[in-house]
């Protein structure tokens, strides 16, 4: 008859570190599946990045396709209508818009220069007190620095044409990549569910139709959140009396789509047209008026709105953002959100999966987690 083994405290710590050493090598071994990934995406980021802008496009263009497939309309002919259309209605907005632009554009540089003269009597009479010397040495030295760096700025607008060269192919790719995908992309999940078989296509349509609701409502989202921006910044421009103030608000719309360059660009952009064509005091104005949207979007609207339509946390959404903008730039820091969204869509769905492998006898927390999650119920307990 065997004795049984003492659980003794060097039991207890041997089998506590054979915990850590299996979970150890398991987090090691996804780490360099993850960086894998990162540099085979990140070799081929020419081909990802404008299908990834393909898809957030797609998923807004999608639903009106699908409604006329269900009244019969072919799918090239509905998607062809519906690029046809979303074309039609960027074009038309900048038809509209340039007129204006144009039309004002005499009377505001004939005002530059009194707005220049302006900012120098400031300069020199306001709380600075320089004089005109001084003004006059420090256009000496940035004009000096430009002559010197002329072989550098030369070279930057190659680069900038390249550039430009780059963002027109990008476009096309895009344009052509949202056609197909909204034209035949309901044939994928069928296809795919075909391709899997019953359980692992079961799961692949489920986990990718999630997805792609997503997407759609993060593109739908933060389309309200630049409207609200474009909103708040035209009328506080209007109020000014700046000629542009429409125009203006139409750049701060689309600029709401880049995170951080487009808002800090379309807000100087607002600036300096008010300081040209008004004055200084209307131009502080319009900066304190930028600086309240920035604050009020990227600390209330975007994570509050795009948190409760994607099921996120704010903090996720501010984290995300931060982490995408870091690593990645502008880029990351616009597709951060969708990537989170669609990680924690993963998650949502692996928790699922685990509570319908989980003894119904066994205690909630382990066979309803994800509904307890999903409904706060686990936060609302512990608080």
């Amino acid at each position: 008859m065997s004795t049984p083994t003492v659980r003794d405290r060097a039991v207890v710590i041997d089998q506590a570190f054979a915990v850590l050493q299996r979970w150890g090598l398991r987090l090691v071994v996804l780490a360099a599946a993850v960086y894998v990934l990162g540099w085979i995406v990140g070799h081929l980021w020419m081909v990802f990045f404008p299908l990834s802008l393909a898809l957030l496009v797609a998923t807004v263009l999608a639903p009106p396709v699908s409604w006329l497939r269900r009244h019969r309309v072919p799918s090239g002919l509905a998607a062809a209508l519906v690029m046809l259309g979303f074309i039609a209605a960027i074009v038309g907005a900048f038809a509209v818009l340039t007129p204006q632009v144009a039309g004002q554009a005499p009377a505001i540089a004939s005002q530059a220069s009194d707005g220049l003269q302006r900012v120098r009597d400031w300069l020199t009479d306001g709380p600075l007190q320089l004089s005109d010397g001084q003004i006059t040495r420090a256009i000496s030295a940035v004009q000096d620095k430009l002559q010197e760096s002329a072989a550098a700025i030369s070279s930057g607008i190659f680069s900038t044409l390249s550039a430009a060269t780059n963002a027109v192919i990008n476009l096309v790719l895009v344009l052509m990549l949202t056609f197909f995908f909204i034209k035949d992309g309901h044939r994928f999940l069928p296809w795919l569910a075909t391709l899997g078989g019953r359980r692992a296509g079961e799961h692949a349509t489920e986990l990718l139709g999630r997805t792609w609701n997503t997407l759609g409502g993060f593109i739908r989202t933060q389309t309200l959140v630049a409207f609200i921006d474009a909103l708040i910044i035209g009328i506080g421009l209007a109020i000014l009396g700046v000629p542009l103030a429409i125009p203006l608000a139409v750049i701060t719309f689309f600029g709401g789509y880049i995170p951080i360059v487009g808002a800090f660009v379309s807000g100087i952009l607002a600036v300096l047209v008010t300081l040209v064509t008004n004055d200084f005091k209307a131009a502080v104005i319009a900066a304190l008026i930028v600086l309240g949207v920035q604050q009020l979007e990227g600390n209330v609207l975007s994570p509050w709105l795009q948190g409760k339509n994607m099921n996120l946390h704010a903090g996720v959404v501010l984290l995300s953002v931060t982490a995408g903008g870091t690593l990645f730039g502008i880029t990351g820091a616009f597709l951060a959100v969708p990537v989170a969204a669609t990680a924690a869509v993963l998650l949502r769905y692996v928790n699922e999966q685990i509570d319908d492998g989980v003894d119904p006898e066994a205690p909630p927390e382990d066979s309803h987690a994800a509904a307890l999650l999903a409904e706060g119920k686990v936060a609302d307990d512990v608080d």
